[in-house]
């Protein structure tokens, strides 16, 4: 049984901005020493936010949280020795070389001499920055910069890693050497590591275990595994040409659930989501039970159950409609 404090814990956080805009509400967030664990939802979430609280950025309206052990509102100091920060916007200054930067940061946290040197060799080498030491960051490639900024928050060897959306803006290819990197420093050396992330392959891929947050709170949590093995059998998704009233949607979820092996019929505007046992086999039912309905179905999917799916089923709306929805509702302030 693991004795071990928490990493990270976080307990009813509140959080509100300007313009009575609720950023965090009631925010509960633990992480265990030594796991990648994943804070996913859209933009406007509140992600980030509960980010700057953990990293002593931002004070939150109530709550209490602590970071390798140390209280962020009574002991900030302690915290910020004990953590590295990879934030959405780079931390390197573009006019100084990666090296330049690299032994800047370190110097910052006591490092000095030869050790300051080994460290910062070590970390080019490991992020494959050795060539491009003596340049400017400004003529790095996207790829290369968000290198740099994770080498930046790892100089003083923190216990915890707080990678906020680390692959934002970058393309696929950089985006799949990030993920490789993510996996390796927390396999190799054990570090506990908190990734916020409003991609779902991201958390899927990275995330020992993932907290799903919706407009400030935690809605679900578990491993992504276990998330999507809560959902029996296959997703099936349904398209209609137009989105049915309140009476129809109720007539219809009915007429679905009614159906041998459906279950949890789902709106989201004009799509259908259902679970059934078995997909293939249940498909022909569906599509004639909304046929005897008098809707018109514009499209048909079956697939294994996803994130998702998960958010579905916990925020009651799908994850892209929230993703740009409350990212416009919440610009300028909670994210």
């Amino acid at each position: 049984m693991n004795t071990r404090a928490p990493a990270v814990q976080a307990r009813q956080l509140v959080k509100t901005y300007p313009g009575d805009v609720t950023a965090l509400n009631g925010m509960d967030v633990t992480v265990e020493p030594g796991t990648v664990f994943g804070l996913l939802g859209p933009n406007g979430a509140g992600k980030s936010t509960t980010v700057k609280i953990l990293t002593t950025l931002a004070r939150p309206d109530s709550g209490t949280a602590t970071v390798a052990g140390h209280d962020v509102l009574r002991h900030p100091d302690r915290v910020r020795r004990a953590i590295g920060v990879v934030a959405q916007n780079s931390g390197a200054d573009p006019v100084a070389t990666g090296r330049e930067n690299l032994r800047l940061q370190g110097r910052l946290y006591g490092l000095r001499g030869a050790a300051l040197n080994r460290r910062v060799d070590e970390l080019l080498d490991r992020f494959t920055l050795t060539e491009a030491a003596g340049r400017q960051v400004k003529g790095y490639s996207g790829g290369m910069r968000r290198r740099l900024d994770v080498a930046l928050g790892l100089v003083h060897r923190p216990e915890v890693l707080f990678l906020d959306e680390p692959t934002t803006g970058l393309d696929p290819e950089a985006r799949t050497a990030m993920w490789d990197e993510i996996g390796r420093l927390a396999g190799e050396e054990g570090l506990t590591i908190l990734l916020t992330t409003h991609y779902l392959e991201e958390a899927d891929r990275l995330a020992e275990r993932v907290a799903i947050v919706d407009r400030g709170r935690v809605v679900v949590e578990g491993t992504p595994d276990s998330l999507k093995g809560e959902l029996r059998g296959d997703a099936v998704h349904v398209e209609l040409r137009e989105a049915p009233g309140e009476a129809g949607r109720t007539l219809l979820a009915g007429a679905l659930t009614g159906l041998p092996g459906v279950h949890e019929a789902l709106f989201d505007g004009r799509r259908i989501s259902a679970r059934a046992d078995d997909g293939a086999a249940a498909m022909p039912a569906l599509l004639a039970a909304l046929e005897r309905a008098g809707v018109t179905v514009a499209a048909a999917t079956v697939a294994r159950p996803s994130l998702d799916d998960v958010y579905l089923r916990y925020a009651g709306r799908r994850y892209a409609e929230a993703d740009t929805t409350d990212s416009l509702a919440l610009a300028g302030g909670a994210r």
